[in-house]
């Protein structure tokens, strides 16, 4: 049978998701697949019939009825890579790949079919929506941006089309920030000199992978105001930062929350979404009974 292992933000604050994270952790002999995002970390493994319920849930992760942000399009490229990361890691059961083909496919057709994903938000466009708030002048202040990702490409992008002339890049691998900092005009500044960046900077978006804080206070001078986005999960800014009275501090719980009310279009989606789903779900069963038959129906050796 198909098993189900998962921590995500719907049954856990961001505090615990990242106390409990370990708990999934998959045995690496064992043929599974591995998707691990800002919301969710969940693991796929085992042989034989997949359980409805498992289909089910697999199905509205890749359409983003799942995520915090509904309709996101982030998730079914971290699910498409997810799954091609296993299979080049091992040979899934039958069941297996093709249970997560048919949550692929349906992810597909409810953002072909629906307006689901009309307008949807991604965590980059949400920061950026924040700091249009805060009525920074980019062209006369400094940012600063820790880990290269797609997501800190796409801020990356907005803050060089609203004319920010000064710019850090850093990343635990120097020549990565170093090459985007050639493409986008910034200057890449090594990640152990932190403390340096910041004595410049007036924001801050970290988005790293690092499984520890990379953003402690001894970092941050305590005589200048720093608006900083931890974009990251784990978090990438040690927790007693929030206190600190010059710092004003997004993390993904604040960016999600900031989000939430402009979902009306989205959710009003929903229902053909789940319909969609629910066709698919349909369409695996079938297949999954018909393998069933398949091969109690073979004739047996004498």
């Amino acid at each position: 049978m198909i098993h189900c292992r998962l921590i995500n933000n719907a049954e856990y604050d961001l505090e615990a998701r990242e106390r409990l994270r370990r708990d999934v952790a998959p045995d690496p002999a064992l043929p599974h697949v591995l998707l691990a995002t800002c919301n969710r970390i969940e693991v796929y493994w085992g042989d034989g019939d997949a359980p409805e319920h498992i289909m089910r849930h697999l199905c509205r992760v890749a359409a983003g009825l799942e995520s915090a942000l509904v309709g996101e399009r982030a998730v079914q490229g971290q699910l498409k890579n997810a799954y091609a990361d296993a299979l080049a890691r091992y040979s899934l059961p039958p069941q297996l790949n093709r249970l997560f083909q048919s949550a692929m496919h349906a992810g597909k057709r409810v953002r072909n079919e629906t307006r689901i994903a009309e307008g949807a938000v991604s965590h980059s466009q949400v920061t950026v929506d924040i700091l249009k708030t805060q009525n920074i002048d980019l062209r006369e202040k400094t940012v600063a941006i820790i880990g290269v990702n797609k997501l800190t490409v796409d801020i990356l992008k907005y803050l060089v089309a609203r004319q920010a002339r000064h710019l850090f890049l850093s990343n635990r691998h120097i020549d990565k920030a170093e090459a985007l900092a050639r493409q986008y005009g910034g200057t890449a500044r090594p990640l152990d000199d932190l403390r340096r960046t910041l004595a410049h900077a007036d924001v801050l978006i970290t988005a790293t992978s690092a499984p520890h804080p990379v953003v402690r206070p001894h970092h941050i001078p305590a005589d200048r105001q720093l608006l900083l986005f931890d974009l990251a999960f784990p978090r990438d800014a040690e927790e007693s930062i929030a206190a600190m009275k010059n710092v004003t501090l997004f993390n993904l719980e604040h960016i999600e929350r900031f989000a939430a009310a402009n979902l009306t279009l989205r959710h009003a989606e929903i229902d053909a979404a789940e319909r969609i789903i629910e066709e698919e779900i349909l369409a695996f069963l079938h297949w999954q009974r018909r393998r069933i038959r398949t091969a109690t129906s073979a004739p047996q050796n004498a």
